[in-house]
């Protein structure tokens, strides 16, 4: 179903708030938009809203099974600017977002829903979760020259790291189960990027509350939202696995030309499995199994 603009789809939906998860995909351009889309349906999101200019086109099956809303993709900030939205008009409502070419990625996704995992993470008193950016890429830049390429995926099974939060609101003192997170291609590629653009955490899966708003920096206003994990044990963490910032450095003049590979020794081919990401540390079970 299309929609003429994100306000007119959230009035249909006020009735629905809290009824299931949903998730919220901003198309950048159409690399991957099917692929990405078809994904957030398989994980088993209520509804999956696909944000997008006019005249955009997506595979006739997934047509019956996704929302299309009219959305000035390309303003700054756009994407912020739509969970804002949602947030104040679906309180109770899990929400999670992403651009195309992102997938999330949570323990036991191949078997599990994202509404079963996150009955459970909202058993445990959490009302958000942790998700690291985990940067994919074409292992062959020759035959995908934006470097996308699903059957040829890669990440990096090491050089990832995190540093204590400063909270400026407080001498900047560490944030209480707060970290900074880095490592993929912004980290070893970091001269091409802005360094307010290289942390690699989100807080992408989140229950709505009142008054709360996402931050430009993809963290919540709700502090306690912002922690990786409880006060009495790890929780649940997830991952976007992304060919974002690859298709960005693929794209950009400044960097096209000065890489010629993402590989390096400490490359792994993606499998595309939930176990692969837990056995490289880079998503947490928990308690959950």
């Amino acid at each position: 179903m299309r929609h003429s603009s994100l306000s007119s789809f959230l009035d249909r939906q006020r009735g629905s708030a809290g009824a299931g998860p949903v998730s919220l995909v901003l198309a950048e351009d159409d690399v991957e938009l099917d692929s990405t889309l078809a994904h957030q349906v398989k994980c088993g999101f209520r509804t999956v809203v696909l944000l997008a200019p006019d005249g955009v086109r997506i595979a006739e099956d997934l047509e019956n099974q996704v929302q299309i809303v009219r959305h000035d993709v390309f303003a700054e900030g756009a994407l912020v600017a739509a969970v804002n939205q949602a947030i104040a008009a679906l309180p109770g409502s899990w929400l999670h977002y992403c651009h195309n070419a992102e997938y999330l990625f949570f323990p036991f996704c191949e078997t599990r829903t994202v509404g079963e995992m996150l009955a459970f993470h909202a058993e445990e008193r959490r009302e958000a979760m942790l998700t690291c950016v985990v940067d994919l890429y074409a292992g062959d830049l020759s035959g995908a020259p934006n470097a996308v390429a699903l059957d040829d995926a890669w990440l990096d099974r090491s050089g990832y790291y995190a540093l204590a939060r400063k909270d400026p609101a407080n001498a900047w003192q560490p944030s209480e189960r707060q970290l900074d997170f880095f490592g993929g291609l912004r980290w070893r590629f970091e001269e091409h990027i802005p360094f307010g653009k290289r942390r690699i955490d989100r807080i992408s899966l989140f229950k709505a509350k009142p008054g709360m708003t996402l931050l430009p920096d993809f963290t919540l206003s709700d502090q306690e939202m912002n922690t990786y994990a409880c006060q009495w044990h790890h929780n649940l963490t997830a991952a976007v696995c992304s060919f974002r910032t690859a298709k960005a450095l693929r794209t950009n003049p400044g960097s096209r030309h000065a890489i010629p590979t993402f590989r390096w020794p400490n490359s792994v081919k993606f499998d595309w499995h939930s176990r692969q990401l837990m056995d490289l540390g880079l998503i947490e079970p928990g308690q959950w199994f």
